[in-house]
């Protein structure tokens, strides 16, 4: 899901933050580089949503509480306003908070490579990354929240997981959802353990004998001689989505019969191709469903 913010200029806000969206002058500078395909940009402006964010949540918590009556009248509420909204300022931009997940999906929007998060200025009321999630209600990383069903929510649910592998293994994040995808049906005909929870096994990984973590067993359609049959398989079971992801990872830029795949990056199609030739599956129309699923998954990223 793309969110549509104004972006700020990369020269006159990246360096420090001053000014909220909410004022006047600070929008216009916002509208003003929105045409900009700068990380930085788009960075920016994804700490300007934050620090609104974090300025509606103190407001929030100062109201569910009890006044002590001191600075009761107008210019204790304008001190407490002015007060919050330099809080805000500060926790917005911590490294692993919100702002990172919303630059990650504008730069992605930009068609640009994320920017690498700035350090964090010090602050007396730092909630940090684990508080921004916990507030927000996002789940941690590598977090084992079950996947919705369906292209859509399937994709938004795990592209800000995929885009974190995707910068460390070089594989594209559209690649790895398209694949995921295809092998859960967009997360419909998931892998189960023998205890029905979830084994967060997205890429239909097998455990061969040098797997030594923990393993799923279920009946899975293979093709012989291009005959479809059902067998028991064992696949590897994981504790967390994005333990899969880096996994499948592992998996294509280590393995050297997938060389060819993973020098193919450029196209979904050659990626696909290069894949099914590897023998990553038996489906003799893997690449054709493999490059149509990622497609899709770059149209639900869009």
């Amino acid at each position: 899901m793309a969110l549509s913010l104004p972006l700020a200029s990369s020269t006159s806000h990246t360096s420090s933050m001053t000014g909220l969206a909410a004022d006047a002058r600070s929008l216009d500078r916002l509208k003003l580089d929105a045409s900009q395909n700068d990380p930085a940009a788009a960075r920016e402006a994804a700490k300007q949503f934050e620090s609104l964010f974090m300025r509606e949540m103190i407001k929030s918590m100062r109201e569910a509480t009890l006044k002590s009556g001191l600075l009761d009248g107008a210019q204790g509420d304008l001190g407490t306003d002015l007060l919050d909204q330099q809080l805000s300022v500060q926790l917005s931009g911590q490294n692993g908070g919100l702002s990172d997940a919303i630059a990650r999906q504008l730069a992605q929007a930009m068609g640009v490579a994320p920017a690498a998060p700035g350090a964090s200025a010090p602050s007396t009321l730092s909630l940090g990354a684990a508080g921004v999630r916990k507030a927000t209600g996002a789940a941690p990383v590598g977090a084992a929240t079950p996947a919705p069903a369906g292209r859509d929510d399937f994709v938004q649910h795990l592209s800000s997981t995929a885009e974190r592998v995707a910068q460390d293994s070089g594989i594209p994040a559209a690649f790895m959802l398209g694949q995921a995808g295809h092998e859960t049906g967009w997360g419909k005909s998931t892998i189960k353990n023998a205890d029905g929870s979830d084994s967060f096994n997205l890429f239909g990984i097998k455990a061969g004998k040098g797997w030594t973590g923990k393993v799923a067993e279920v009946t899975t359609t293979e093709y012989v001689d291009g005959v479809p049959r059902k067998v028991v398989a064992k696949f590897r079971a994981y504790d967390s989505y994005e333990n899969s992801f880096r996994d499948y990872a592992r998996l294509i830029n280590d393995n050297p019969r997938y060389g060819q795949a993973r020098s193919q990056t450029g196209s979904a199609q050659a990626y696909a191709t290069a894949l099914q030739k590897a023998g990553y599956a038996t489906d003799p129309q893997y690449a054709r469903k493999l490059s149509g699923a990622i497609q899709s998954a770059l149209r639900a990223m869009a």
